[in-house]
């Protein structure tokens, strides 16, 4: 009994080592194999295990990957929310904790259904409870789809799926494919194990070469000019620096080349209605020749404000409020104001933005996107579909909150993966990085270094069409998705059935 406890506690020390590996296989390593061998080794370490252990099993591999993959939210609530250090610490392992819910419960009944199943089975099992997971994890309160598995595989076979079922769709396949793999480690010298995973190999590499992957057409080129002031975020709100920092912006806005300028989310640290009027006039100026969008925010102190983007230089008003807000950051979830509170963040509870009409320019259409709304295709797929659809997707975000290791090269691969998805060139203007473009089959073809301030100055080619994911997830949403993950679930429960002894 004593070594059976022994042996299992070294199994969560390895699995909670397996989520770790499971976070270097993301940007900026591109690992998308290290991905496959530490879901590997998951289910090699939960094979036999009962539904309980296996369920723990997933919650110390969901830790280690999570904590890891998120550990920057530390220095947005310590160094710059003054929260205590082992009080910030916390918060993140119970964020993590509480994601991990999702895969503790894809082990346990994986745990629970995969003994007497065959391998393909098995696969099949895996590919269903992992996929629910990564899906359910995305939409359950709010989403928080952050290093989903999927993302590992914007470099690599499996993103050749992208257009055709999406980051989550792809979590599941990578899921069968490791399953394959972990049946060759647990079971060398049957045939049958290792026939499924060489089946499995050739399956991702037909998917790899085979698969039709030109669904868009090109618009023309669209010269950009994306801005990175670097501002430190302890100097952002302070307001004996906001002064230097926008006469700063304004020289950069006015040396831009591009047919359009773009800055980063809430570079006007301040609602526009406060703008120095003389200001403003300078922007204007700047804009004659070329528009502006220019991040800052909308609204008043008695409706309330929305981080937005606002155009200058267009004879036509345009505005872009964000939608899909970041809880803790932009809006508060009941009962967690104190929390709030003790950071002190500013405009710490937003509206929601109206509309998402794309912004028209130089014969494209642009579909802004602030911060992490573009983690959610699934909000924004309309706007790559159909006759109006947009040409060039745009993310302006702020991540100095975060410092600059890991997660500038986190959101950049979840940008990648839109632009698969979708076949839309992208484009980002951030505050201290990653600013870069992306052309419409995810590769970075400019970036600034991070941390320095300057102009990037870009031509992207837009691109109108759309993807077969595009279709179905614009007509039904992810209900597909859940069905056909859910349905395979159920059969494997009937298979379970069949396989018991009467």
């Amino acid at each position: 009994m004593r070594a059976r406890h022994a042996g299992f506690l070294w199994a969560l020390l390895a699995a909670l080592a397996l989520g770790g590996v499971h976070t270097a296989a993301f940007a900026p390593t591109y690992a998308w194999w290290a991905q496959l061998l530490a879901l590997a080794g998951l289910a090699r370490l939960s094979w036999h295990a009962s539904p309980r252990r296996a369920a723990a099993l997933g919650v110390a591999f969901s830790l280690g990957w999570l904590c890891c993959g998120l550990w920057w939210l530390h220095i947005s609530m310590h160094q710059f929310g003054h929260i205590p250090a082992p009080l910030s610490a916390l918060a993140v392992l119970l964020l993590a904790l509480f994601l991990s819910c999702y895969y503790a419960a894809a082990l346990a009944v994986m745990a629970r259904l995969s003994p007497g199943l065959g391998v393909a089975w098995r696969m099949a099992l895996w590919a269903a409870a992992w996929g629910l997971a990564e899906t359910g994890r995305a939409t359950g309160f709010g989403g928080f789809p952050w290093i989903a598995s999927g993302y590992a595989h914007t470099a690599g076979p499996l993103a050749a799926w992208a257009p055709w079922i999406g980051v989550y769709g792809i979590s599941a396949l990578a899921a069968a494919a490791a399953c394959a793999l972990a049946a060759g480690l647990q079971q060398p010298l049957k045939g049958r194990a290792w026939t499924a995973a060489v089946l499995t190999t050739s399956f991702i590499g037909v998917a790899a070469y085979g698969l039709p992957r030109n669904f868009t057409q090109s618009t023309g080129p669209l010269r950009a000019s994306l801005l990175q002031p670097n501002v430190p975020q302890d100097q952002k709100f302070d307001r004996e620096l906001i002064d230097a920092n926008l006469d700063r912006l304004a020289v950069q806005i006015e040396s831009a080349r591009g047919q359009v300028v773009i800055t980063p989310e809430s570079v006007a640290p301040v609602p526009v209605a406060y703008l120095d009027a003389d200001y403003v006039q300078r922007l204007q100026q700047a804009s004659t020749q070329r528009p502006l969008l220019l991040g800052t925010f909308l609204g008043d102190d008695e409706r309330g404000y929305t981080n937005s983007l606002i155009a200058f230089g267009t004879v036509k008003p345009y505005d872009y409020g964000k939608r899909h807000l970041l809880p803790f950051g932009e809006f508060i979830p009941t009962g967690f104001h104190w929390f709030v509170k003790l950071m002190g963040i500013p405009m710490d509870d937003q509206l929601r933005g109206p509309h998402q009409r794309a912004f028209e320019v130089a014969g494209q259409r642009l579909r802004p996107l602030i911060c992490y709304e573009d983690l959610f295709g699934e909000d924004f797929v309309d706007s790559v579909v159909g006759p109006d659809a947009a040409t060039v997707l745009v993310n302006v975000s702020n991540l100095a909150w975060f410092g600059d290791v890991m997660v500038q090269d986190q959101h950049l691969q979840f940008s990648q993966m839109r632009a698969l998805e979708f076949q839309r060139p992208f484009i980002r203007a951030t505050n201290t990085g990653a600013t870069a473009a992306l052309d419409h089959r995810g590769q970075v073809t400019a970036r600034l270094t991070p941390s320095l301030s300057g102009v990037l100055e870009v031509s992207v080619e837009g691109r109108v069409g759309s993807t077969p994911y595009a279709r179905w997830l614009q007509a039904f949403g992810l209900t597909p998705l859940w069905v056909v993950l859910g349905g395979v679930l159920l059969l494997a429960m009937g298979r379970r059935r069949q396989e018991i002894p009467k």
